[in-house]
């Protein structure tokens, strides 16, 4: 029961420092953001949403990625990585929609990942940001988070998937995982978090792995959040906290 009540206040404070947490994928329909989550594997969100712009008008349908030419799919997508792969998967995607599920992206979480490239993290996105369906996206953050924060033992993704679920109310389980990446991105860094600046530091049983002084944890929040961030904590650097 401690577990549940921690969670959930991790889950409000950081609803209170991350008012605007959101997928930072750049996309404007479903298919738009199911080929930029397939995309993100291994590699950042800035570097996929460099690449969109093109092949979304290149490629505006699944038709279109059905009968598009690996060579140019690869071209345009090389700066995220793994590109002959994940043309490959683009392509396969977009035959499975037109053949399954008549040219729409589905909504159901196994017809989600019985699609190429596809796994349980990408359907949860999809699900979660184009669809408002609730689900816990657990990538390389979240579960860097869940296990510093003491959240579950796990290491498995779908078990930690279905621990974190149990304790975090359903309705709040997308806006959880985009806080929970959020913070791990701007101040709960992998390899020095800020713990002097953290705002879940009172929650937090790995308080004291990176800088618990103020001005040194300060200089390692970054992101545009971060005078809010720096507020919110008390930080002189930070703009007035109401």
């Amino acid at each position: 029961m401690g577990r549940t009540r921690r969670a959930r206040r991790i889950n409000r404070t950081l609803a209170a420092v991350f008012p605007d947490a959101h997928a930072e994928l750049d996309f404007t329909n479903p298919l738009e953001l199911l080929v930029a989550t397939v995309l993100s594997a291994q590699t950042t969100d800035v570097r996929v949403n460099q690449v969109t712009p093109a092949l979304f008008a290149r490629f505006p349908t699944p038709s279109a990625y059905s009968s598009a030419k690996q060579e140019e799919v690869e071209e345009i997508i090389r700066p995220t990585g793994f590109y002959r792969a994940k043309a490959a998967n683009l392509i396969g995607l977009g035959r499975t929609l037109v053949t399954d599920f008549g040219g729409e992206v589905p909504t159901a979480l196994e017809d989600l990942v019985s699609l190429p490239g596809v796994g349980r993290k990408t359907a949860h996105v999809v699900r979660g940001n184009a669809f408002d369906m609730p689900g816990l996206t657990v990538d390389t953050h979240f579960q860097r988070l869940v296990h510093r924060l003491k959240l579950t033992e796990e290491k498995d993704p779908v078990a930690i998937e279905h621990a974190i679920a149990a304790i975090i109310e359903k309705k709040e389980w997308t806006m959880f995982s985009h806080r929970i990446i959020f913070h791990g991105r701007r101040v709960c860094h992998a390899r020095t978090p800020a713990c002097g600046a953290c705002p879940l530091a009172f929650d937090c049983p790995s308080f004291g792995e990176g800088p618990t002084d103020p001005a040194q944890a300060a200089a390692k929040v970054t992101g545009p959040e971060r005078d809010h961030i720096l507020a919110f904590v008390g930080s002189g650097e930070g703009e007035a906290h109401e």
